[in-house]
């Protein structure tokens, strides 16, 4: 996220483009597919934030920052050391106040995001429309996100990402304490109900997928990062559209005895293939570590 009052700025430039009559000046030609590095970082919805920010502390060795948000925290779990200019990954998370527990959004940065923010937005606008995809709109949460067919939250914000201006070191649980080092959000996989309309929208997002297959889908970004789709219908005994797992790259770590100590923070150990490490956080929100 950019700092309170560039942000600030942002959501003016929004909401200038949606005013009837307003004329935005867009960049030259296309900005769709947006030029993105990649994913940056993602959020968590819960209904205890302190309980989700031990967790998280107790698993990644790391440092937390929070912001005050709608009279609570919000806290943000850094994928690595904070520099002078805030540029790091992170995994946000955020008071469900009674909306459930799930997986909130995923952000891909973009570059010249100030410049082409509007034009991205009006292009996007068109292209849905054509698609036949309903009315395109931001929505009213925080500024670039939107959502796709599916209703699945997407945020656009400048590249390179950065921790917001207003969080700052959290005294909740003591820093570095965890097992496992955190680099960086890897993917995050998608559960979406039709596959081509779910291809179709993300082509004109981010360009060709990588890989296709008949139920799912890859798109991966130049930081290493990967949109991983899937078709509800691989979904065992829940077919709803959602962000439904995310990954964190981290250091090669001691895998048994991670397995071990997940248990130990609430957690829940799923599987492990020797490459990816998959389990439940203490809301039941899956995750894998991929080292």
């Amino acid at each position: 996220m950019r700092p309170a009052t560039s942000r600030r700025e942002f959501i003016g430039v929004l909401a200038a483009a949606a005013l009837p009559g307003s004329l935005p000046v867009f960049a030259q030609g296309s900005v769709l597919p947006v030029n993105t590095p990649g994913l940056d970082h993602l959020d968590v919805i819960v209904p205890d934030v302190e309980k989700s920010a031990r967790f998280y502390m107790g698993l990644f060795r790391t440092t937390l920052h929070a912001q005050p948000f709608q009279g609570g925290q919000r806290y943000f779990v850094l994928l690595g050391p904070l520099p002078a200019n805030r540029t790091v990954g992170y995994l946000a998370i955020g008071d469900s106040r009674g909306r459930g527990t799930y997986i909130g959004h995923f952000c891909t940065s973009v570059a010249d995001w100030r410049r082409d923010s509007a034009a991205v937005f009006a292009q996007l606008k068109e292209k849905v429309s054509a698609a036949r995809f309903g009315e395109f709109n931001t929505g009213g949460g925080i500024g670039g996100i939107f959502k796709d067919p599916d209703g699945i939250e997407i945020q656009l914000l400048p590249s390179p990402d950065t921790l917001v201006t207003a969080a700052v070191p959290s005294a909740l649980v003591p820093a570095e304490q965890g097992m496992v080092t955190p680099l960086r959000v890897d993917s995050a996989l998608l559960k979406v109900s039709n596959m081509d309309h779910a291809l179709e929208f993300y082509r004109i997002l981010y360009g060709k997928e990588t890989r296709r297959a008949r139920d799912s889908a890859v798109f991966e970004f130049r930081n290493g990062s990967r949109l991983l789709l899937e078709s509800t219908s691989y979904a065992y005994g829940n077919s709803q559209a959602r962000i439904a797992r995310y990954g964190i790259r981290v250091r090669e770590f001691d895998r048994a005895a991670v397995k071990q100590l997940i248990p130990t923070l609430g957690g829940t150990v799923v599987a492990d293939d020797g490459k990816a490490l998959r389990l439940r956080d203490v809301d039941g929100i899956e995750l894998e570590l991929l080292a």
